[in-house]
């Protein structure tokens, strides 16, 4: 029965990661469920909803179960609803984590953002928040990045233009710069601080440069990964990585990379 539960996950196209996501608990914990002899050995909370997500309702058995692509959208929605409803309780008991003011901040900050799409719905408004999802993103990566949100509130938002809760050094010359470029672009028509075009778009070139560069870096990074992988597998004799062989691969794959380059 389990056999023919996995045929069925497969002609589903339903990953093993996202199933585990689904019951609420690990792949390890899903691959022992599988191991099973039959679906009835599963835990009782599981079973019910793997049948509810594959609509096995009473009297009906797995192998009564006709793949179409009606079928596939069906169990394809129940699963990314359940998900989403399981993510939205993850989230809400964060917050219910925190103290009141980081919950005030959280809720304030999600009400404005809200706002922001309801009032506009326009693809700009989609990007701008693709582009705060980065910000945030890598926020704890570049410090730089706080530098920006302190400066810009004590400046439009009056706060204590000598509060540093940074780095004071490194953000009182961070700030005086950009106090500095901020002022010439606002100034940008007056003939004095004027930058020529040229300098301009040699300046943008440069820009453009070094974001094409660190992408292809990025890329050489990613398909020399990519071979050490290749190379590990093949030295270990396996075919692919999964939950019983990551560690091993993985530190493979260090080894390969610590050895002499030819």
């Amino acid at each position: 029965m389990i056999n023919y539960f996995n045929e069925v996950l497969t002609g589903l196209g339903i990953s093993k990661v996202k199933l585990a996501k689904y019951l609420g608990v690990s792949r390890q914990m899903l691959y022992n469920y599988l191991s099973l002899e039959s679906l009835e050995d599963w835990p009782e909370d599981k079973k019910i909803k793997i049948k509810t997500l594959l609509g096995i309702e009473e009297g009906i058995e797995l192998s009564d179960i006709t793949i179409s692509t009606k079928y596939i959208n069906e169990v394809e929605s129940r699963l990314n609803e359940d998900i989403k409803t399981c993510k939205d309780s993850e989230i809400f008991n964060k917050i219910r984590s925190y103290n009141r003011e980081q919950q005030e901040l959280v809720i304030d900050l999600f009400t404005k953002l809200k706002s922001g799409l309801t009032i506009n719905k326009d693809d700009k408004v989609v990007a701008t928040l693709e582009y705060l999802r980065d910000f945030v993103d890598m926020l704890n990566i570049y410090p730089e990045l706080k530098y920006t949100l302190a400066y810009f509130s004590k400046f439009y938002k009056n706060r204590d233009p000598n509060e540093f809760i940074y780095d004071k050094e490194d953000q009182f010359v961070f700030e005086s710069i950009m106090y500095y470029g901020l002022t010439m672009y606002h100034n940008k028509s007056d003939a004095k601080t004027r930058l020529s075009s040229v300098k301009l778009k040699e300046s943008h070139d440069r820009f453009i440069n070094e974001i094409n560069m660190r992408n292809r870096e990025q890329i050489g990074r990613t398909e020399e990964l990519n071979t050490a992988k290749i190379k590990a597998l093949k030295e270990l004799g396996y075919a692919e990585i999964n939950e019983k062989n990551a560690k091993e691969v993985l530190e493979k794959i260090a080894e390969i990379e610590r050895r002499p380059k030819r």
